[in-house]
């Protein structure tokens, strides 16, 4: 089933979203690589695709897994969420029937 990964950033993240943003990019890949990965990406903090040193406020990651506890425990994990960049993760299971 897919799942969505809501995110939101401590204020003030932005250097430790950049210091560990190849180790995050690496297990989306690795996810990716299996097929499993439906979309990825962060929020900007300002109406801009660089926001700069306005950094962002949180991301959101769609990707499938065998359970609910498995999508969890893979959040649990991210490389933000253990240095800190991330305040807070939801996951829900998500239905996707658009487009086809």
């Amino acid at each position: 089933m897919w799942y969505v990964i809501l995110c939101k950033d401590f204020p003030n993240s932005l250097k430790k979203r950049i210091k560990h943003r190849k180790a995050h990019r690496e297990r989306l890949s690795h996810l990716q690589d299996k097929g499993r990965l439906l979309m990825a990406g962060p929020f900007p903090s300002s109406d801009s695709i660089k926001p700069g040193e306005d950094g962002y406020t949180g991301s959101m990651i769609v990707a499938e897994f065998d359970t609910l506890g498995d999508a969890i425990n893979w959040a649990d994990k991210d490389p933000y969420v253990l240095s800190g960049v991330y305040k807070n993760v939801e996951v829900k299971p998500f239905i996707k029937v658009l487009p086809e």
